[in-house]
């Protein structure tokens, strides 16, 4: 086993890696940018170091200084948490070439599941269900050609993506004409790649995923779905785990094709494999993220299995402790509170933290966070204010468990809050029916929701 880890990554996940290390006996290094010279992980870590200037570029995405933060501080691994590097195959490989070890998968499964049109073509021959799309594209015309073939409405994608970053729906060869440029302007500044691709739109759908771990010996673990389809601009707002519409056939229907998925492409490590999910049930494979995903407390809460452990353990050589296909047990929620205004576009809010309480607690509720009141929240990086994640026997009694918890919370600055409270209470969240154009097209697009929002 490892004797010291650096994390080079930041907010709640950073606390959470932290934890997790000190629990395991492993000592743990912070890397931090200037911004967060007195952030909660650097006060948690037995040791931290500075990477850099406040922006990302110099930091937390310098993957020199960050190695060689890791190397003065004699640490044994890197864990990059999610973001960031996490999907990085150069930086896995410079880690590795610098007798390191990175936790998370090998460089070269990190660039096949990367490339979004790559990964398509792997599923195709793992005989795994696609959504219908293009290969790359580099230019409007193919873009055009492509969305001819594939007939409108189809989704406009960052072919390295990930995290909502560079998509757009398109309805229209007019609307790709309006908008191939400018998203590819933002995968390349996102991900320093501007290849896109095209996939036809499925709607209604909802957006399952199921977390894989899988050793170095070849043995995987696949874990119970979560359902993430509560969205907005494609980002996920509250996720669920079990999916409320999915029976146990389904269930092992959908964890067969994950395993399928995870031995195929011989993975290693945590990953996620995306799926989405008609009106029939019928499951059409995404994407694979080849990170811990930000919300795996709900997996941890249906399983009781500490995902961030294992996947230290896996990085060290060790076993996983099963091969079966886990079912949950009970029913867990997660709730992002972010800094932002709904009433603008969800438009990120930046300020101190003068007045911040958070929830009291109780059984079954878990508060996953990378700040404390008097910290700032500033424009460098995300708003994440904190992750409330509560677990319990049934989901009426789950619901109205996180209901309270997100009422207990209270921050000066604007937030997500009562967006998050009037989600919680609206028709498609408490029947479980919610699709991923829910939030946009129904929970927004009433008078006084908006209005509230």
């Amino acid at each position: 086993m490892f004797e010291k880890v650096l994390v080079a990554n930041r907010g709640e996940i950073a606390v959470r890696i932290i934890q997790t290390l000190r629990e395991m006996g492993i000592q743990s290094v912070a890397a931090y940018s200037q911004a967060d010279a007195h952030s909660l992980a650097v006060s948690l870590a037995d040791e931290a170091i500075c990477i850099g200037p406040a922006k990302a570029s110099a930091s937390y995405l310098n993957m020199q200084n960050i190695v060689s933060a890791a190397i003065l501080t004699g640490a044994d691994a890197i864990h990059p948490g999610f973001g960031f590097l996490s999907e990085n195959a150069d930086f896995a490989a410079l880690v590795r070439d610098a007798n390191l070890v990175f936790i998370g998968p090998h460089p070269d499964t990190i660039t096949a599941m990367g490339d979004k049109a790559h990964a398509r073509a792997t599923m195709q021959d793992l005989q795994v269900p696609v959504i219908p799309g293009s290969g790359d594209l580099e230019d409007l015309d193919n873009a055009l050609l492509a969305g001819e073939q594939l007939g409108y409405p189809v989704m406009l994608k960052a072919a390295a993506g990930g995290g909502g970053k560079g998509i757009r729906r398109i309805n229209s060869a007019t609307d790709l004409q309006a908008a191939f440029e400018t998203a590819q302007s933002e995968a390349q500044a996102a991900f320093g790649d501007a290849v896109m691709y095209l996939e036809k739109v499925i709607t209604p759908a909802k957006h399952i995923e199921v977390q894989v771990m899988r050793d170095a010996q070849g043995q995987t673990m696949i874990f119970p779905e979560r359902d993430c389809s509560l969205q907005r601009h494609s980002q996920k707002v509250l996720e669920e785990s079990p999916s409320p519409v999915i029976r146990a056939d389904e269930r092992a229907e959908l964890q067969q094709l994950a395993r399928r998925i995870a031995d195929g492409v011989d993975y290693l490590n945590a990953g996620t494999i995306e799926f989405l999910m008609d009106a029939q049930h019928h499951f059409y494979f995404m994407e694979m993220n080849t990170r811990i995903q930000v919300e795996h407390p709900i997996t941890e809460m249906v399983t009781g299995i500490n995902l961030i452990a294992l996947q230290i353990q896996i990085a060290a050589g060790e076993s996983v402790p099963t091969t079966a296909d886990l079912q949950p047990q009970g029913v867990a929620l997660e709730c992002r509170i972010n800094a932002e205004d709904p009433a603008h576009d969800f438009a990120p809010v930046t300020g101190q933290l003068t007045a911040l309480r958070f929830p009291a607690g109780g059984l079954g509720v878990r508060v996953d966070r990378g700040v404390d009141q008097g910290d700032t929240i500033t424009p460098f990086y995300d708003s994440m204010i904190a992750k409330l994640i509560v677990h319990a026997p049934t989901r009426a009694a789950a619901l109205a468990k996180m209901t309270r918890t997100v009422a207990e919370l209270s921050v000066n600055l604007q937030t997500t809050r009562d967006f998050h409270l009037a989600l919680l209470a609206s028709d498609g969240v408490q029947s479980g029916l919610a699709t991923t154009n829910y939030i946009a097209d129904e929970f927004l697009a009433q008078p006084v929701r908006a209005h509230q929002a």
